[in-house]
């Protein structure tokens, strides 16, 4: 079937599959997908991913509404990362950078952040594939198997083909939707790299009535904060991804629900099978494991975003429209865009944290209670960090770190003071013994 779709002799419309699949289906672009496909099923069934196949959808797709940044809207960025970069010297005791930030066109985003979107998209694609392998052997009657071995790998070549393209068409949709290098949520670029994309930070204040040199400087300063928390905490950019990796790995594809979409699939009208592919059906629910995963996770995200805004809003007192463009940051990242819908499909995972209001209470109590410092020195470990249980309940967290700024010994709670009581027995009794 595959061979006679692909070769044209279907009765199959290859416009009506790309579709689907959320691509697009202009007459250029479906010519461009079967060719891909045709190249994968030619292939040598290796079952390796291409990852230059997303580069260059995404690239294409990102290059086609591109503008190049103008020489006034460079130096006023410049500018707005100059004064940003001084304004949060003022507030948080985290190092400058090394590196300086860049603009960037759209294009030259996907380009700096593919490598990431397919690390994390890797254990996605490769359990669709090894699904679409297994269903095909289980089924098969045992006078096919020689025959479905050589087809499953046929499958596995085109399902991680097909994966690419879709990955490369939602990193270019994405890059029209962010302003800046750490706009996601997570570190896409280099460690250090602090960037904005002057087209899409134009487009942000367009409407807002709100002067421009502002929400220019507003978004430099997100932008920096978010940079410098990442090399300020070193462990912070390896730990985030390899949590999301972790959490990709246990997605699994459910395969009765995908042999009842082969069944009853109709060529002419395959709006159930983009039905299943958006509203994510193929993917079961989450495990036990993976719901504590994902806690963990989105607790990170939120402590991360939440310090950002804090931060953020203390750097930009200066500026007399900051409420007003934290409030379309807000309205902004509650809403999400397009393209983080269609990633959260793809892989699974929702980038924007739920608790990021509680994250940002609780950094501003810590702000309130230990200062600025205190605060930033939270970051040199994972293990003190903030904790799920800190967000629902801060005031333990607030009382011990104010005792530790005064120099006191913290309260011990239940458990620290039982191991407390038990290491004083046993040293008092060791001289007995002796």
């Amino acid at each position: 079937m595959l061979r006679e779709m692909l070769s044209g002799n279907s009765s199959i419309d290859p416009s009506q599959l790309a579709g689907a699949a959320g691509l697009p289906n202009d007459p250029a672009s479906v010519a461009a997908l079967m060719s891909q496909l045709r190249g994968a099923l030619q292939g040598n069934g290796t079952g390796g991913i291409d990852w230059s196949i997303a580069l260059k959808q995404g690239q294409e797709r990102a290059a086609a509404g591109q503008l190049t940044a103008t020489d006034e809207q460079r130096t006023q960025l410049e500018q707005a990362f100059h004064i940003a970069a001084l304004w949060l010297d003022d507030v948080i005791s985290v190092a400058e950078l090394t590196i300086e930030p860049r603009l960037m066109t759209r294009k030259e985003w996907v380009t700096a952040t593919l490598p990431l979107w397919s690390q994390l998209a890797e254990p996605v694609a490769t359990s669709i594939s090894d699904s679409l392998t297994r269903v095909l052997t289980e089924q098969a009657p045992e006078e096919m198997q020689g025959m479905i071995q050589n087809a499953s790998q046929v499958m596995r070549s085109l399902g991680g083909t097909l994966f690419a393209i879709q990955l490369g068409q939602v990193v270019g949709q994405l890059s029209s939707e962010v302003v800046s290098g750490g706009d996601i949520g997570i570190p896409l670029l280099d460690e250090q790299q602090a960037a904005l994309l002057p087209q899409n930070v134009a487009a942000f204040g367009e409407g807002l009535d709100i002067p421009t040199d502002q929400v220019q400087i507003y978004l430099a300063v997100r932008e920096l904060a978010h940079a410098r928390l990442f090399r300020h905490a070193r462990w912070l950019r390896l730990h985030l991804i390899t949590s999301i990796t972790e959490f990709a790995r246990g997605i699994s594809i459910d395969t009765d629900r995908l042999e009842e979409l082969a069944e009853g699939f109709d060529p002419s009208n395959p709006e159930e099978l983009r039905q299943a592919m958006v509203n994510g059906s193929l993917i079961p629910p989450k495990s036990d494991a993976q719901l504590a995963a994902l806690a963990r996770l989105e607790t990170m995200l939120a402590l991360i975003e939440g310090w950002v805004d804090v931060v953020t809003a203390e750097a930009t007192t200066r500026l007399p429209s900051s409420g007003a463009i934290a409030e379309t940051v807000r309205r902004r990242r509650a809403s999400g865009g397009p393209a983080e819908s269609a990633f959260a499909t793809l892989v699974g995972l929702e980038l924007r944290p739920r608790r990021l209001r509680d994250a940002a209470a609780l950094w501003q109590a810590v702000t309130d209670a230990v200062g600025n410092e205190g605060r930033d020195a939270l970051w040199a470990h994972p293990d003190i960090l903030p904790t799920a249980e800190d967000l629902d309940d801060p005031q333990a967290l607030l009382t011990r770190l104010t005792s530790l700024s005064k120099g006191e010994e913290p309260a011990l709670d239940d458990v620290d003071q039982a191991l407390e009581d038990l290491l004083r027995d046993d040293g008092a009794e060791r001289p007995h013994e002796e």
